[in-house]
């Protein structure tokens, strides 16, 4: 009797232990969300944007760059990025810059500017991210619109939006996207990954994404 009751102890431990280390780590997922929960009403201000600068960062309208042409006072300035994505820059004209990298923008004002500076050293970086925005929308508890200071993806843009209401259908959520003209629809199961499976599908959301929970 007493080694059963060591053996069944013992189960019951590790089972214990086993719920903890899922609980943990499923709060170690989606902490880092949780820090910028937002009302559809209340749009957070545009974040920093140090950790971006190495990365594939998408420019967006309503990004604040700054621009820097080294020995040339008169070319260093900050640049809105207006609603049209484009920008403008002296000596460089006008520029489309929504849709580029910072190295991509940077070489095209460098190779402008060669025609009235010899060997032009630009450097370009995003000062406020205000372009990266994602939509929420259905069976969620705060539904709307929010800028976001970093990438996400599906399952922190849902824990942003505040989880899934009672009525939510788990299994059929859709991300809306929008490329080349055409609308994307992409499939995304909560139930799946919820359960471990097919986490492939938890993309990163880009720009003007829009995720719907019917």
């Amino acid at each position: 009797m007493i080694t059963q009751n060591l053996t069944l102890s013992s189960h019951q431990g590790r089972k214990q232990i086993l719920t903890s280390l899922v609980f943990v780590a499923l709060i170690y997922l989606l902490l880092p969300a949780c820090g910028t929960l937002m009302s559809p009403d209340r749009v957070a201000a545009p974040g920093s944007a140090a950790d971006y600068q190495g990365g594939e960062y998408r420019i967006g309208p309503e990004d604040v760059l700054h621009i820097s042409v080294w020995r040339e006072d008169t070319l260093q300035r900050e640049v809105l990025v207006r609603p049209d994505g484009g920008i403008s820059f002296p000596l460089a004209g006008d520029l489309q810059a929504a849709g580029k990298t910072v190295e991509e923008l940077q070489t095209e004002i460098t190779e402008r500017l060669r025609k009235y500076i010899p060997e032009p050293a630009v450097t370009v970086s995003v000062d406020t991210v205000a372009g990266y925005r994602i939509y929420v929308l259905g069976q969620v508890q705060d539904p709307g619109q929010y800028v976001v200071g970093r990438y996400v993806d599906v399952l922190q843009a849902l824990t942003l939006a505040g989880g899934l209401t009672p009525y939510a259908s788990e299994g059929n959520i859709k991300i809306l996207r929008r490329e080349n003209g055409e609308e994307i629809v992409l499939p995304f199961s909560y139930s799946a990954v919820k359960a471990g499976t097919n986490l492939g599908q938890n993309i990163l959301l880009k720009s003007n994404d829009v995720v719907v929970v019917p």
